[in-house]
């Protein structure tokens, strides 16, 4: 078929769509224009026998009706339902960070981990997030509702024989020890609290950049006392920082002794 042949065709097609309208707006919204409908089933009953109506009444030009010809040439081509309801997609993009997830929805994905430092179109449903490269699907999640933790598969780990694309522990180590000892013991602890050690990398970047943003000094000290009260993450640290609590004394205050009253029963009364 010519170009000019399928354009004459879809011409005809649109017509024909254009008819069929016609002839419904005549025959069942003309029918129905004086009556009023106070809900959606009162109005399908009276849609239903002019419908059916409509589909029986012979053609004009041609043998048989709409619903015969629906019966003996289309019925037979009509493909089965989905077994699984529609479900709706958001569609958005991330970047595949140097620990091979992506960050959904505050959730973490993993994804091959070919693809560092790629953009990923991502396709999230209230049950899946789905990552695609290029239209092809590299990486199908269960959703997670869980902020700030990982879902990783464990095809998507580089080999251990691999170098993980010139990233590992020891480097980001090697890179914190110019900050300082302190900063070294937390990130430690970050990438030992999680069941792989890549998976603190992102964390220790972000120590990292806060360490450029307010110097090392800054950070050096954040990170001596996030150490003494065990709050060792790079949240805590940014709130540290950005309430300049790492001026403060690290020394817990003692606290006050209990004044005498009357009214006060003290240990004595509960031995």
């Amino acid at each position: 078929m010519t170009l000019s042949q399928t354009y004459v065709e879809l011409n005809r097609f649109a017509v024909g769509v254009e008819v069929g309208v016609q002839i419904a707006e005549r025959q069942i919204l003309a029918a129905l224009r004086d009556q009023r409908f106070f809900n959606v089933g009162e109005l399908n009953a009276a849609i239903s026998p002019l419908l059916t109506k409509l589909n029986e009444q012979p053609f004009q030009k041609l043998d048989g009706s709409r619903n015969s010809w629906f019966e003996t040439l289309e019925k037979g081509r009509l493909l089965a339902l989905p077994t699984t309801t529609f479900e709706l997609a958001n569609w958005s993009k991330a970047k595949v960070s140097i620990d091979y997830h992506v960050a959904v929805e505050k959730h973490f994905y993993s994804a091959p981990h070919q693809l560092i430092h790629q953009q990923l179109d991502v396709r999230l449903t209230d049950q899946t997030v789905e990552l695609f490269q290029h239209g092809k699907r590299v990486a199908a999640h269960r959703r997670s509702q869980l902020p700030g933790r990982f879902t990783t598969l464990e095809e998507h780990r580089p080999k251990s024989h691999q170098r993980h694309l010139e990233w590992t522990p020891s480097r980001i180590l090697e890179w914190v020890k110019t900050i300082g000892p302190d900063c070294v013991k937390v990130v430690e602890k970050i990438m030992a609290d999680r069941p792989h050690p890549e998976q603190g990398f992102r964390y220790a970047l972000g120590i990292i950049r806060l360490g450029k943003a307010v110097g090392h000094d800054r950070l050096e000290a954040a990170c001596r006392r996030a150490l003494r009260f065990g709050t060792c993450s790079y949240a805590s640290l940014k709130s540290i920082l950005q309430n300049n609590l790492e001026t403060q004394p690290l020394e817990q205050e003692l606290p006050l002794p209990s004044p005498d009253h009357e009214n006060l029963r003290g240990g004595h009364y509960y031995s």
